[in-house]
């Protein structure tokens, strides 16, 4: 347990040093041409290997599991986050937030999505993460995970406001971070008027 839990929290402290303004700043200052995006997302990838490891291959205690009614709602609720996460992509320039092409324009986008949840996807892991029958491991997973999207959406909100100011701090008045509630979102017209 204290060996998975470190090889997270490793992880997650690398996943946001990398991701760290500062040191993309730095990186590029050396290597101007370097695809600081696909390399970060490279690297976000194969580090998380040993994580998965110890959690899928590690023999981890039950303890519980969804049976019937609850299992049924398990997969409907992972099943609606899914659905969310494809149509949601088409919001996202994925070339660039791959990595695979630079940066376009400096423009801050409200989404459908984004219009009732600052942070969609991470509001979309949640049931991903949760509902399912739990182990230990998979437990301190869930719980360390779940920090870490509120701690990274604090410290991308940061970069967000270093990067948009005024208007970003008028949209985070108005829609809540990663759990939606109905009398905190935004209109099409609403949004429309945020962004110009």
């Amino acid at each position: 347990m204290i060996l998975l839990s470190s090889c997270w929290i490793a992880y997650f402290c690398i996943h946001s040093l990398l991701a760290s303004t500062q040191v993309k700043r730095m990186v590029l200052g050396r290597y101007p041409n370097f695809r600081y995006r696909l390399a970060f997302n490279f690297l976000a990838i194969v580090l998380l290997f040993p994580s998965l490891w110890l959690l899928y291959f590690h023999p981890w205690p039950m303890l519980w599991q969804l049976r019937g009614f609850w299992a049924a709602l398990a997969w409907l609720l992972k099943g609606a986050a899914l659905l969310g996460f494809v149509v949601s992509l088409r919001h996202y320039d994925m070339g660039e937030f791959l990595g695979l092409k630079p940066s376009g324009e400096d423009s801050l986008r409200i989404s459908f999505f984004h219009r009732h949840v600052r942070h969609p996807w991470y509001f979309l892991s949640l049931p991903i993460l949760w509902a399912s029958d739990m182990n230990s491991g998979r437990l301190v997973t869930c719980i360390l995970a779940t920090a870490y999207l509120y701690i990274g959406s604090r410290h991308e909100e940061a970069m967000l406001i270093d990067r948009f100011g005024e208007r970003y701090l008028r949209y985070r008045e108005k829609v809540t971070a990663i759990i939606p509630l109905p009398w905190k979102h935004l209109s099409a017209e609403e949004a429309e008027t945020l962004v110009k």
